[in-house]
């Protein structure tokens, strides 16, 4: 089981990978366009300044699910090393507790209700003309991936490791 959560976790993050390098790519084309327009054509087209926030959002919050299942995220190791290991793997494991349960409650459960209400309410985006609810859908997203990542950092613990990742 924990290899095929592996596996799914390697395939998942290389999708991600790829979404955000490509999200990045298009941040740097539109910023390029923005200056350009601005400084060169003389009035900044006005979508650029709205898509590069919006991408922004995207990369930093699927880029952090990203850092989080890959353990590249900060953690708290000085205090970790200092206590036994059994207590190492016990304190890992509630660590990965209530990220779940912050992942879960915030990201997933919160950040779909923030979906749902801006697309109940219509909310648009001034210059793009885009639902805000798709806007938002980085929340939830990342939640999940966060929550899928946690489960299988988890049950890593449990079956073996300490909680030197943490």
């Amino acid at each position: 089981m924990v290899k095929v959560l592996h596996s799914l976790k390697n395939r998942l993050t290389s999708v991600l990978n790829l979404m955000l390098m490509i999200a990045v790519a298009l941040l740097v084309v539109d910023v390029v366009w923005g200056v350009f327009s601005r400084y060169v054509l003389g009035e900044q087209t006005k979508w650029t300044e709205e898509l590069a926030r919006f991408l922004l959002i995207w990369i930093s919050l699927l880029g952090g699910a990203v850092a989080f299942g890959t353990k590249a995220h900060l953690g708290v190791d000085y205090f970790m090393g200092k206590f036994h290991p059994e207590a190492q793997k016990y304190m890992a494991v509630v660590t990965h507790i209530i990220v779940l349960f912050f992942a879960i409650s915030i990201f997933v459960y919160g950040g779909s209700r923030v979906v749902s209400d801006a697309l109940t309410m219509e909310q648009m985006t001034p210059a793009l003309g885009w639902k805000m609810g798709y806007v938002y859908l980085a929340l939830p997203i990342s939640g999940i991936f966060m929550v899928m990542y946690t489960i299988e950092n988890l049950i890593e613990t449990l079956l073996g490791g300490c909680g030197e990742d943490v």
